[in-house]
């Protein structure tokens, strides 16, 4: 991080009073004081004094409140390269902030220590929506991006951002695990420009296993972030033995193309041993590379391999002549050849959003 991104987290450790309580969006009042939230699939029924399974959401006397609103625990400015977008906007630089809790248990995240507790128990900052937009200004960032831990989980907080955020002529992204219900993310949509999902498997069974949660909720994520025109990029983190067949993967390649078409870029993320995931070794390399040509077989046309400097798929080739239109070593742009959308090369259009 540079000096100055460092002082900027100083100043805002000490800034500004804690946030008065926020009533949380999408949840219906049971009798006994107990509430239902909506926010995600789990649809959590809540007791009062008692947390949601995310632990970010807290029933007080029959009111559910978001506790991570204005109070984020992980603030940085970072390329937005990083979130990882790498048909958006490339060499940008994104005002990213996080509050803890997720409502998934990924034995391999490797955030766990803001993403697996409450925001009771982070020190967090102080930071109204529109401190978070007059500080995005301050820093010349054009890009504010929820990311970190699930910003389902501060749902409230990145859709107030969000709306201020786009008055303000400023870019909303999120990297998510797609976790959410229909209402609350067709309502956000509009103030989204672009979305990276972790599709963590392609089945429901490695779903169960590895993050506690279910696969056909993140489809449903991904086809309505599409629907809505939301730039969308897709995250499969390979962990060997687990969901690393080939057949596997062949399988989600197919379901993308056919179900969000061939331009939307894929990362094959190499994993290292984490968390409660320790006794696994990394991902081979050549089994990323495999997964790679498997997608590109399939008809994909942007696939990436994250997590490996200076690995040449981390280059964003034209689709038809096979250049490399963005040249990248890990989230350092070093070249861009595309004008207006279009490959320098061959004048071939590539899909994503562009700076020039």
């Amino acid at each position: 991080m540079k000096p100055r991104h460092i002082l900027l987290i100083i100043i805002l450790a000490i800034a500004g009073l804690a946030a008065a309580p926020k009533e949380a969006m999408f949840y219906e009042k049971l009798d006994g004081q107990m509430v239902q939230c909506h926010i995600c699939p789990r649809n959590c029924t809540i007791p009062g004094g008692a947390l949601g399974f995310c632990r970010a959401r807290q029933n007080t006397h029959g009111t559910l409140y978001a506790l991570g609103y204005g109070a984020p625990c992980a603030v940085h400015i970072d390329p937005v390269e990083k979130k990882p977008f790498f048909n958006f906007y490339p060499g940008s630089e994104a005002f990213s902030l996080a509050s803890a809790g997720c409502n998934l248990r990924c034995k391999f995240c490797q955030n766990w220590e803001i993403s697996q507790v409450s925001p009771l128990d982070t020190e967090n900052f102080s930071l109204s929506p529109l401190d978070v937009v007059n500080q995005a200004l301050k820093e010349k960032c054009p890009i504010i991006a929820y990311t970190y831990s699930e910003p389902t989980n501060f749902y409230e907080y990145m859709l107030d951002i969000c709306k201020l955020a786009r008055k303000r002529g400023l870019k909303n992204v999120y990297h998510s695990n797609g976790y959410i219900n229909p209402e609350p993310l067709q309502n956000l949509c509009p103030y989204l420009d672009a979305a990276n999902i972790d599709l963590k498997g392609f089945s429901d069974n490695y779903y169960q296993k590895i993050c506690g949660a279910h696969l056909q909720p993140v489809l449903d994520t991904l086809v309505m972030l599409h629907k809505n025109g939301v730039w969308l990029e897709i995250t499969n983190m390979v962990l060997p033995g687990e969901n690393d067949s080939p057949e596997e993967i062949k399988q989600m390649c197919q379901w993308i193309k056919n179900n969000l078409g061939p331009d939307v870029p894929l990362h094959f993320s190499r994993f290292y041993p984490t968390y409660q995931l320790k006794n696994l070794p990394p991902t081979p390399i050549e089994t990323l590379e495999k997964a790679r040509e498997t997608a590109l077989a399939e008809g994909l046309h942007y696939v990436y391999i994250g997590n490996v400097v200076g690995h040449p798929a981390e280059n964003t080739y034209c689709p038809n002549c096979h250049n490399a239109v963005v040249k990248r070593t890990g989230y350092n742009v070093l070249e861009v050849h595309i004008t207006k959308g279009l490959c320098d090369y061959c004048h071939h259009p590539i899909a994503g959003r562009w700076n020039k």
